[in-house]
């Protein structure tokens, strides 16, 4: 089977793409025209023939789809029309309740809800979240990732998971950076604290690596739990002690590059990738790429040699 390949929106969040001069002024301008937001996505990805999106946060959001079509439905017809598809939705952690702050569980679900079943109704299947971020080394009192911590996540996840089974979706997990879930000894933890009927991994190449972890080797380990993996490569590990607040995405920006041009083992991820589950789409991610299109053609010409 030749598998389909995808991005994330946020590849189309460049400034220089929509001639704007930041990205409040991408947001701002997607939120006031989400028509023409989605019209410029869809024509780029035609051109670039990459088949499948996976929302994220705004302006790709599924709220920004649903202003622009008005509702799930009408959205995957628009995205046919073209050959395309959504594979996936990413909850951001900023725009979910907090799995940490205790009495949340009940809008944890509904909102998860609420996601996929626009998922569902939009032929796509997987729901894409993460744990929260750990703290600033040194912070005092500490945050420690333990047993009793990554317990409460996979009670969470568990009826996260089990919600979402219900539209036919599957929750599956992003290894970010600087987040509870990012060494692979955090990946192996949480893994074997879940149900595999109702969690998932979504690994994320770039991330496990600047973690200083190997890719490959997680992606073998859990091969059959992944139903989703964000192909992205980086450069070296992360080697300082970041500020873990809401400029650390930013500060992980530069670990990160291009695919084919960093320290990622295609030819391993890609084999390691053919034996999943998840193995029917190659998601290609590309962080605010100025010229897209050009972005995506090079990180799939690097995910089809690898393949071969």
């Amino acid at each position: 089977m030749t598998p389909r390949f995808a991005t994330d929106v946020v590849t189309f969040y460049h400034p220089g793409f929509w001639g704007l001069d930041s990205p409040d002024a991408v947001r701002d301008w997607a939120l006031a025209h989400p028509e023409r937001f989605w019209e410029r996505v869809m024509d780029a990805l035609a051109e670039a023939q990459v088949t499948g999106i996976e929302l994220t946060f705004a302006p790709g959001d599924i709220d920004s789809a649903l202003r622009a079509f008005g509702d799930a439905s009408s959205f995957r017809r628009a995205l046919a029309a073209r050959g395309l598809c959504v594979v996936s939705a990413f909850i951001a952690d900023s725009d979910s309740p907090d799995w940490r702050q205790a009495g949340n569980l009940s809008a944890i679900v509904a909102d998860a809800e609420r996601r996929a079943a626009f998922l569902a109704e939009a032929g796509a299947d997987v729901l894409v979240a993460g744990l929260p971020m750990r703290t600033t080394f040194g912070t005092r009192p500490p945050f420690f990732v333990d047993a009793a911590y990554m317990t409460r996540m996979a009670d969470i996840a568990h009826v996260v998971g089990e919600a979402v089974a219900q539209h036919g979706v599957k929750l599956a997990f992003h290894t970010e950076s600087n987040s509870t879930l990012w060494y692979e000894r955090d990946i192996d933890l949480f893994m074997a604290l879940t149900d595999p009927r109702y969690v998932w991994l979504c690994p994320d190449s770039c991330h496990i690596a600047l973690g200083g972890g190997d890719p490959v080797a997680v992606a073998r380990r859990h091969s059959q739990r992944i139903a989703l993996a964000h192909w992205k490569d980086a450069i070296k590990p992360i080697d300082v002690e970041l500020t873990i607040d809401e400029t650390v995405f930013a500060q992980q920006q530069p670990y990160m590059t291009e695919l084919g041009t960093g320290i990622v083992d295609w030819t391993g991820w890609a084999d390691a990738m053919s034996r999943t589950p998840g193995a029917g789409t190659v998601l290609v991610e590309l962080d605010e790429a100025a010229d897209p299109v050009a972005a995506l053609r090079a990180g799939t010409a690097v995910a089809k040699k690898a393949q071969a």
